[in-house]
């Protein structure tokens, strides 16, 4: 409780009440340094944006890596109201997540929460939890949402989506966001120092960096691009400050 927690920042960032006072002086310092709040809403708007698509595009099943504490929008909800029947295993190691996001095995036997680091990738691939619900001879939708900004270059997180991509079958979808400081260099690097205090680091990459995440994949349109222009709902998203701070796309197995 006395260390800030990069999910419990991010609640805070988004108007949650899942946050404790080093979480919130943590968070108020990045926030002071940009419209942290707008850029997190983006990011989470896009999620909606992407998980809609995969789903209208037929996708049955989602797998939530590093899911982060449960907020609106959740990935179950979005699938589902396109597909009622859709299946999502959300993954996190955090005890702090998990303690919260396990109200949702409540739902129905359709959604499930296990607890496992997507740092290693094969434990997750291997888990009864996933195997129950996830398909990987099918299509499935991977979702890598602010998770790989927290993995160090020594953790390869490169490596880490090329062990899920393995797996997926034909017709899957990559959904990856990840921060740059891209516009803002001096701006980043005094919000890594905020986050060096912090259970998880954030690492800043550039476009070429993140792009690489969608090697083997058909990049949809419009490809790797700032939050605010993949493919809007409305001028809220195309207009939401902050949206350089976010590089996303969504990528189809061939």
């Amino acid at each position: 409780m006395d260390t800030p927690n990069a999910a419990r920042m991010y609640d805070y960032y988004l108007g949650g009440k899942d946050n404790y006072p080093a979480d919130r002086e943590a968070a108020r310092k990045i926030m002071a340094l940009g419209p942290s709040r707008d850029i997190c809403i983006a990011n989470r708007r896009f999620l909606g944006r992407a998980v809609r698509l995969a789903a209208q595009n037929g996708i049955t099943q989602f797998l939530d890596l590093g899911t982060g504490l449960p907020t609106q929008e959740n990935v179950h909800e979005v699938a589902k109201r396109v597909l009622p029947t859709a299946r999502v295993v959300y993954v996190d190691y955090d005890p702090v997540v998990l303690a919260h996001a396990r109200a949702l095995r409540a739902i129905d036997d359709t959604t499930n929460v296990v607890q496992r680091d997507v740092r290693r990738p094969r434990e997750i691939l291997e888990d009864p939890g996933v195997l129950r619900l996830i398909d990987f001879s099918e299509p499935v939708a991977v979702l890598f949402v602010a998770i790989l900004h927290c993995l160090t270059a020594e953790e390869d997180p490169w490596g880490v989506v090329r062990t899920f991509a393995e797996r997926m079958a034909p017709g899957s979808h990559l959904i990856v966001t990840h921060l740059t400081d891209d516009a803002h260099p001096e701006v980043g690097a005094a919000a890594r120092e905020v986050y060096d205090e912090a259970n998880a680091p954030l690492i800043h990459r550039d476009h070429a960096a993140i792009s690489r995440f969608f090697e083997g994949f058909e990049l949809l349109d419009p490809g790797v691009t700032v939050v605010n222009e993949w493919r809007p709902d409305d001028d809220e998203d195309r207009e939401r400050p902050g949206g350089e701070w976010f590089y996303v796309g969504v990528g189809r197995k061939p």
